[in-house]
């Protein structure tokens, strides 16, 4: 079983490539070793994309939602590893995140867990895990923009984001390409903007845009972040959950500015 599990983590590291496929074949190659050991399911049937990936030549699309993952829990352990250590709380954090959040099925959370190991304890930087995504994402926006929502979901969901927390995920926003004032609005929404504020920030607004720019945004992001639409592009199965909370934050953005000024 072992040489088996060598060649599969071996074989998802060249598909990946660079230090995104270096994490995964150690991880998965790993995980594979001790299938048996753990009662892993071994048919196809039912089973999480990314073992179902091994088994067969991968699509681009396949490609696409392996990078998502390896690159999620990749750069979450850095982003755990900010201030050097990492803290049980933070590893719950993680676990909470992956539990409530994404709530993967039991062999998935291996993997994500997996991956979030090899990456604490291997190398490869979070500019280089967020080079490597924004190669493969360039032309998704919203697969981006999910990608720095998780960041900051995570590192505030143990009460704040610290200073080291967030110049990790200003260098991701750069990498990204997004400009100075969109890592500042999402710093002030997750910070506890006010609503009124929060929504135009959701909108990728400000509270000076005109009705007009208001409904061409939302009808615009409504089509960009629609759970179908993203998955469709390369988001994992097991994100949809992540995708949705993303797309109810649009509609309900929409929905309070449209109160506010009235907009019928």
């Amino acid at each position: 079983m072992a040489w088996i599990g060598k060649f599969i983590g071996g074989t998802i590291g060249l598909t990946l490539g660079g230090p995104l496929g270096m994490i995964a074949g150690i991880a998965f190659g790993n995980m594979f070793d001790h299938a048996g050991e753990e009662g892993f399911n071994n048919t196809t049937e039912g089973t999480p994309y990314f073992q179902q990936n091994a088994r067969r030549s991968g699509s681009r699309s396949d490609d696409r939602k392996m990078t998502f993952f390896v690159a999620t829990f990749s750069m979450l352990a850095r982003l755990a590893q900010a201030d050097g250590d990492v803290s049980e709380k933070e590893r719950r954090t993680v676990l909470s995140f992956i539990d409530n959040d994404l709530r993967l099925d039991y062999v998935s959370k291996q993997a994500a867990l997996n991956v979030f190991n090899t990456a604490l304890t291997n190398s490869g930087t979070v500019d280089e895990f967020a080079t490597q995504f924004y190669q493969c994402f360039a032309h998704d926006q919203a697969q981006l923009q999910i990608m720095v929502d998780i960041l900051f979901r995570v590192g505030v969901s143990d009460g704040m984001l610290d200073i080291k927390e967030s110049d990790i995920i200003k260098r991701v926003v750069r990498i990204f390409h997004f400009s100075e004032s969109y890592f500042d609005a999402m710093s002030r929404r997750y910070g506890g903007a006010s609503i009124s504020e929060g929504s135009y920030t959701v909108l990728g607004l400000t509270s000076k845009a005109s009705d007009d720019e208001v409904k061409k945004a939302y009808r615009k992001m409504s089509i960009e972040y629609h759970p179908d639409t993203v998955q469709a592009k390369g988001l994992p199965d097991d994100f949809v959950q992540v995708a949705t909370k993303k797309f109810r934050e649009i509609q309900d953005a929409y929905d309070t500015i449209k109160r506010e000024r009235n907009i019928k």
